[in-house]
């Protein structure tokens, strides 16, 4: 997938304020319309400047992007790197997909679809003048014991505004919030009031934090079961044997059953993220090879060659 330039695309400098970016739409909008411009290529060039249009008109859309942009120019293989968008807080209005748009926008802003989980339109009240504040989001990444134990953290998150030259500045904010034990990725975190002011005397909207996992080093993530790859000798597979296994809070003596393979999966219940119904750790059996770089070690393999009529691709037939 190519990185898109969004500013090349309507003629801009990335310093460009907001007015100069609906101007410069606007003019290539009418020049490329497809009901206007019937030449080969205009329909495509309509669709190209509306989406960067619809990326650097909206602040907060545009703030993320710049965050990204430094580090590609156009044409160049793109892949959004992991929580990108940590921190980063959004307005309902800013969730909305747009249609036909490319893969490139829809591995940036495609999974942010989102507009609060009750649904509430803004607006309350007799008249139009008194408005509950949107409702905000923003992504966090915390460690996965938080998980296990629940914890405070400190959260510094980025409010993209325009400021009064056009231009889009950040406006950040720390907060403490309380992470619950057993939560999981995906799962959002209500803080009441903490959205965008009301109007009229009317409440402030509410901030929606979706929790992402920083990688672990040991364990893999689904749900609430986690998987731990776990190394065991050829013979402890082949003889069976109890091994030592780490787990998020703390090591357990694990049974290896005689004849285990490799990328067996050994479940321990209720070792997963804890909840309701706790999920499971799985232990997937990686059999590791001892290194023949002695004599000694080399002699062993040689006498198991001998000894052991096993052919490893005697199932792939001549």
């Amino acid at each position: 997938m190519d990185y898109k330039d969004y500013y090349k695309a309507l003629g801009l400098e990335r310093t460009a304020a907001q007015d100069e970016i609906k101007t410069a739409f606007r003019k290539l909008a009418r020049k490329y319309h497809p009901d206007v411009n019937k030449e080969a290529g205009a329909e495509a060039r309509f669709k190209e400047v509306s989406e960067a249009y619809e990326v650097l008109s909206d602040p907060e859309k545009r703030a993320a992007y710049d965050q990204l942009g430094r580090d590609w120019q156009a044409g160049q293989e793109f892949r959004p790197p992991p929580g990108w968008s940590e921190g980063y807080e959004f307005s309902g209005r800013s969730f909305e997909r747009g249609g036909g748009f490319s893969d490139f926008f829809e591995s940036l802003f495609g999974g942010l679809d989102r507009r609060g989980e009750r649904g509430e339109p803004p607006f309350r009240g007799e008249a139009a003048f008194r408005a509950r504040g949107e409702d905000h989001h923003a992504r966090i990444l915390i460690g996965l014991r938080d998980a296990f134990t629940g914890a405070t953290r400190q959260v510094s998150l980025h409010a993209p505004q325009v400021d009064d030259t056009g231009h889009v500045v950040l406006r950040d904010r720390t907060l403490n919030v309380q992470i619950p034990k057993g939560v999981t990725e995906g799962q959002h975190i209500r803080l009441k009031g903490q959205g965008a002011p009301g109007i009229g005397g009317a409440p402030a909207g509410d901030l929606y934090l979706e929790v992402a996992f920083k990688p672990d080093p040991l364990y893999r993530v689904d749900g609430h079961d986690l998987y731990l790859h776990l190394p065991v000798a050829p013979w402890e597979a082949a003889l069976g044997a109890s091994v030592r296994m780490p787990t998020p809070t703390g090591p357990i003596m694990l049974r290896i059953p005689p004849g285990s393979a490799q990328g067996r999966k050994l479940r321990v219940r209720g070792r997963g993220i804890p909840g309701a119904e706790p999920g499971d750790l799985y232990g997937v059996l990686q059999v590791a090879l001892p290194p023949a770089d002695t004599e000694a070690a080399r002699k062993v393999y040689e006498e198991m060659a001998r000894a052991l009529p096993f052919d490893p691709r005697a199932g792939l037939g001549e």
